[in-house]
């Protein structure tokens, strides 16, 4: 998926990988959506979980840059090399959480970062060095990463979770289980 570079195309990338993975995670059942992924561990409430999280992480740094604050970012105690235990730490955060719960706030979340992006102005979006916590980036980029590439992301883990879930099916029915 190509960077986009005006607020359009920002909004139509999230809008547009989004519903795609919706038509994907809407097409599953609860048993499926809550079953770990042999290849990963993590099950496709747990991606829904993840998207989640970072949706509010970057809404929580915009809205700190606009307090005039220097957040930590990608979070406190965390550097971008780190992102692996920063993961982790969100799936040990959500792992217990009932399935229902994290559908209801994924789609609240959606709506609520999909409404913050259409409030900010192109320029905000685009200049890059805006805001100080961006440093020489554009706050655009903070929003592509957490909406559009992220679903896209999250789409090639939820295929790859009924991908591998579907051979260990046919391996058990034909008597092959590992």
């Amino acid at each position: 998926m190509p960077r986009p570079t005006n607020k359009e195309q920002l909004l139509v990338a999230a809008q547009t990988e989004r519903a795609a993975l919706e038509k994907l995670v809407d097409a599953r059942t609860p048993a499926e959506m809550i079953a770990p992924s042999r290849a990963t561990r993590w099950s496709i409430k747990d991606v829904l979980a993840h998207l989640f999280e970072w949706e509010q992480m970057c809404l929580g740094w915009y809205a700190a840059g606009l307090r005039g604050k220097t957040p930590a970012v990608p979070a406190e105690g965390f550097n971008w090399g780190q992102l692996p235990a920063l993961n982790q730490r969100i799936y040990e955060k959500y792992r217990d959480v009932p399935l229902e719960k994290i559908l209801k706030q994924s789609r609240a979340s959606y709506r609520q970062i999909l409404r913050t992006l259409q409030g900010i102005s192109e320029a905000d979006l685009f200049t890059p060095g805006r805001y100080v916590w961006t440093r020489k980036n554009t706050l655009a980029a903070y929003f592509t990463s957490a909406t559009g590439s992220h679903y896209v992301w999250a789409r090639k883990e939820v295929r790859q979770c009924l991908k591998k879930r579907s051979a260990d099916h046919v391996l058990v029915r034909e008597g092959f289980a590992r």
